[in-house]
């Protein structure tokens, strides 16, 4: 047990997977796992664990932002034991050929700043996402038909941006898409020697403004969620 997490020790599967929405991870639960079981509930953070395919998946809610983030994957593996953390979510697109509904599979996450800058001081280090969760990802995108992009992301730390000349930057150097968590993800899960991946749902376009419809979403995550499961387990 630890502050924000009330689970038993072995109510938490090895693989994890993290949406930043507490009420998707129970959908993403109970519509892809087998005998789901709430977990966790502190703060309302829920967590759940079942099983994929005879496999221990946990799915547990980060919260929004890369602090929020970094508390539970820093308490998921050094408390918990997790050794696969994969983030599930939304993002925008930043180029004109990623579409909404479209799958970005994130090899790299570019910031400006996260929780963990102050341990690297002057070190611009480079956030990426283990190789073979990634090339998992990507065949199972393939064998699902999802529209999909892999490259580099932008984790920014505020969502009301008011620097367009910095998302002007990222679009020039092909930055995929902007979200709010990957990068904390990758710099937690180098330090605890964990495997981690973040792959997003593009929601909205900074380019042409267009939005997923809110009753759209459910099946286009769903596409991103089978996704994460298949890279988890090869």
């Amino acid at each position: 047990m630890t502050p924000h997490i009330n689970a038993k020790k072995e109510d938490i599967a090895e693989t994890v997977l993290m949406p930043g929405d507490p009420r998707r991870a129970k959908w993403a639960a109970e519509n892809f796992l087998d005998n789901a079981r709430l977990v966790n509930e502190v703060r309302g953070m829920y967590g759940f664990t079942g099983t994929y395919k005879g496999n221990p998946v946990t799915i547990h809610g980060s919260g929004m932002g890369m602090p929020s983030l970094s508390i539970y994957a820093n308490e998921l593996i050094t408390q918990y034991g997790a050794k696969t953390l994969i983030r599930i979510g939304s993002c925008g697109a930043m180029q004109d050929d990623v579409k909404v509904r479209d799958v970005v599979i994130a090899m790299t996450a570019t910031t400006l700043s996260t929780p963990s800058r102050g341990i690297f001081k002057e070190l611009n280090f480079a956030p990426c996402a283990d190789y073979g969760l990634l090339e998992n990802a990507v065949t199972a995108a393939r064998d699902t038909g999802a529209q999909t992009h892999v490259g580099g992301i932008y984790s920014s730390d505020v969502f009301y941006d008011e620097r367009p000349d910095l998302n002007e930057l990222m679009m020039r150097h092909g930055t995929l898409a902007v979200e709010m968590e990957a990068a904390e993800l990758y710099l937690v899960a180098a330090r605890h020697k964990a495997r981690a991946l973040a792959i997003c749902t593009v929601s909205d376009h900074l380019i042409t403004h267009e939005a997923l419809p809110p009753e759209d979403r459910e099946q286009s995550f769903g596409d991103m969620v089978e996704i994460a499961l298949h890279a988890a387990f090869g």
